[in-house]
This record gives structure tokens, sequence and C-alpha cells, in this order.
């Protein structure tokens, strides 16, 4: 509805995409959000930003109401959300939004933020095109969502078209604004695959998500590729992580399984410190790694985490690892990263495929090795530089049992897990050994050169095992 000089873009979906009917619609998103809320248990803190899909509500809903759910804390402190989604119907260079005051839906309208428009509009690429706007259903659906979880909000809503995905986080930066400012990307997953195919190809996708990839994310992959890309962006330059809320498709929902359409919801929320991993889930990444490895063996596919990996934010969240292979002692493998840069459960299982095949210094484990085989997983904590300008000052500021090492110089680059100071305790054996390891003369420190230390959590399971099981 408009009031006299209110120009209202109508809404184009009502009764199709969702109940046109206002107590139907209500009472429906209320059941969603209300049976989400129940299912998921929401964390304490509110999230920045989500991923929600933009289908019917019989189809994709329930999934999207996961999000949404986790919203509801946010009620009061929340006013204004930034909506993108993926141009159906009008082609757009760059992103385009609205020259109207408000946006028409059964339940009422929703007023366009006019503060917001106008710093976007200074951002290169965005522009104002309502005819993008006036057929587009993936904003339009989730204004009733908005609505009843957020209640009085504002939006400024964008249809992305083609634009690169640092320039959709410029434009998020515009109006980033603080925890009154809500970032919603609208797409769905993949489309018209048969329901084990899409199911394989959905999981890739949200475990590149989570873990930030953004060149592993194609249009194939989602129809809202663009605009989940520059959230990605974004969400790196503000220290933002992702966590998979929920995955299903059509199949599972409302439809057949012959060719079916992805949904995924997913939450973006700032990094909090890790807290130590409790015994199932350290029971869980050592059952990753060992089934990678025996995957292999038996020759099957690599075996990367399932989705229900990933819903636990502790085993999604990006983190380094290693996973160390032995036998009887020996040294079979040891593999990892320093960089937290995918889901710690997708991470360990990679690892553990490289360290058993792919180690350089050793040979590939073999089915003998595998029966024997010990299997110890260290989770990395972040990098901290260390203040030193010397060998002798390094010697003195380490610490033995408790710090890994990271030593930078020019090309040469060399680490030591803070498990190696079992095999050397005294502090100059173990740094003439990172220095050995890095290609450095014994007490050297040319210029430019960096160290940096971690801590890690480790554990580990002894084996034996079968290759049957």
């Amino acid at each position: 509805m408009s009031t006299a000089g209110t120009r209202v873009r109508p809404a184009a979906v009502a009764g199709r995409f969702y109940p046109a009917d206002p107590g139907v619609l209500a009472a429906d998103i209320d059941d969603l959000v209300r049976d989400a809320f129940e299912a998921e248990e929401p964390g304490s803190l509110p999230p920045k930003a989500i991923v929600v899909p933009h289908a019917g509500y019989q189809y994709s809903g329930s999934i999207a109401a996961t999000a949404y759910a986790m919203l509801r804390a946010a009620k009061g402190s929340v006013e204004r959300v930034v909506l993108l989604g993926p141009a159906h119907f009008v082609r757009v260079d760059g992103l385009a939004t609205v020259s109207v005051d408000a946006l028409e839906t059964p339940l009422g309208p929703i007023a366009v933020d006019d503060d917001a428009r106008r710093a976007v509009l200074t951002v290169a690429g965005v522009s104002v095109d309502d005819s993008a706007h006036a057929p587009e259903h993936s904003l339009e659906v989730h204004l009733p969502f908005l609505l009843r979880v957020l209640g009085d909000v504002r939006v400024l809503p964008l249809v992305v078209g083609r634009a690169e995905p640092a320039t959709i986080a410029d434009a998020l930066d515009a109006v980033w604004g603080g925890p009154e400012t809500l970032i919603v990307v609208s797409s769905d997953l993949s489309h018209y695959l048969d329901h084990a195919t899409a199911t394989s190809r959905d999981r890739e996708t949200a475990a590149a998500i989570v873990g930030g990839d953004v060149d592993a994310i194609g249009s194939h992959d989602a129809c809202g590729a663009t605009g989940v890309r520059g959230l990605l962006v974004a969400a790196c330059r503000r220290g933002l992580h992702a966590h998979l809320v929920d995955l299903r498709n059509s199949g599972d929902t409302a439809g057949s399984h012959d060719r079916v359409v992805g949904y995924g919801a997913f939450t973006f929320t700032v990094a909090q410190p890790r807290t130590p991993l409790d015994t199932g889930q350290r029971d869980r990444l050592l059952e990753i790694a060992v089934e990678a490895v025996r995957s292999r063996l038996a020759g099957g596919d690599d075996a990367i985490p399932k989705v229900v990996d990933l819903a636990d934010p502790a085993l999604a969240v990006a983190a380094a690892s290693f996973v160390t292979l032995q036998r009887d002692g020996a040294l079979l493998g040891c593999i990892g990263s320093l960089a937290a840069d995918e889901p710690l459960a997708v991470g360990v299982a990679k690892h553990a495929l490289a360290a058993a095949f792919s180690d350089p210094r050793l040979p590939a484990v073999t089915t003998d090795d595998y029966t024997a085989m010990s299997v110890k997983v260290s989770v990395l904590s972040d990098l901290e530089p260390m203040t030193v300008e010397s060998f002798d000052e390094l010697m003195a500021a380490v610490r033995p049992g408790i710090d890994g090492l990271l030593v930078t110089a020019g090309s040469r680059r060399a680490t030591l897990l803070p498990s190696v100071w079992e095999d050397l305790p005294n502090p100059a054996r173990f740094l003439d050994a990172l220095w050995a390891k890095a290609g450095l003369a014994r007490g050297a420190w040319p210029p430019g050169l960096t160290v940096a230390r971690y801590e890690t959590e480790e554990f580990d399971d002894p084996g034996p095992r079968m290759l049957a099981e």
C-alpha cells in the first residue's frame, strides 16, 4: 500500500512464492522460524550477515528460517538491512538499487533507507535501476521474514549483476555500519541436478563458503554466486567467519529427486577466541583423518568431510592444522598448513591424505602401514609475531614445550611444531634444527628475518586398525 507522496515498488510474487494473505503469511513465517529456533538452538550473538535461499517458501522457507531464527535476539537493535540478490530477469552491470521510498509486502510496506542509498551510490559500479527490481523475486521473498523477525527496519535493496567481488565488497563497506546494520545475501545453490549429484555439489560449495574460498564458487554452484563472493571478500576484510546452518534441496522439502535446486543457510560472525575442542570433536577429527587414508587405500573417493562436520562450528571454523602419521615411532608423513584458510575438518582430511601419500620425504603409506598407523592431529593457534632481533634474543624468549616457531628469511621458510620439543628439549638444539630446516647457517640472522610463534592443541589415535573397518 502507498500513501500520498510515497513511491512504492509493488510486490511481484506474493501469492506465488509466498502467501498473499497477511494472516496466513505471518503465521507461516512464525511457524518456520519457531521450528528452526527449536531445532538449531541459536547462539547468543546474532550474526552480522547471512546467506539465505530465495525459492518459494514450500521449497526453501524452512532452510532460510534456520538463519533467520538466529536473528531473533537482534530485534530492536538492527535498524537497517542491506539486501543483495541476483538479477534473474534484467541485465545489470554492477549493482542496482531503487529510486522508490518503500517496498510493498502483504504485511505492509518496508521503507528504503535513503541515507544508505546515498552512501552506496558513491561507489563505482552502483546505480539506480527500478526495472531490474520490478519483477525480481530474489529480494522480495525475504522482506516478510525481515518484518516478522526484526520488526520495523529499513532496507537497502541491491540487485547484483555482472560485478567483481571487490566491487560488491566496496559497496558493502560503504554501508557496513555497526550492530544496527545486517547484511543479507540471497542465493540458491545448484540447479536441476539429480538429488545425489546436487547433494555432493552443494557440500563442496558449502565448504568453499565456510572456508572463504572466493575462487571456488562459480555461477553453476549458486545463482547468487557473485553476491556470495563479494560478501566473502568483505567478510575477510572485517574478520568475519562463515558458519553453515542448514543444507538441503528441493528433493528434501517439497519436490522430486530427479531435478532439484539446492539451498543453504549460512551465518557470518566476528571470529571469537577459539575454545579447546571437546572429546567428541577431537574424536571426530581423528576419525576424519583415518577415514581419508582408509578410503584412498581401499580405492574409494577421497573422504572430505560431509556437511554434518561443517555444521559443528568448532569443526567448520577456519583453522590451521597438521596431521602426523607414524608407525612404531617411525614417521610415515607429516603435512599441514600454517594458514587458517579452510574449515578445520576439511583441512584435517586433506592433510591426512597428503601426509600418507604426498610427503616428498617418505614413501606412500601402505596397507600394512595403515593397520599399525598412529594418527596425531595438531590444531594451531593464530601466529604471533615475535619482536626479537637476534638468535640469542630468540633463544631467551622461546618457551620450551609450548611454542611452535615459524622462521622466514626471504624465500626460506620453515616451521617446527611444539611436539618437536619432546625430541629436542634444549632451546639451542630446537633452534638449530629449525634453522637447518630453513637452510640457514647456525645462528645466522639475515636482514628481514622474522619469527612467529604459535601453540597447538594435540590429540592422537594410536591404532591399530583394520582396513575394512
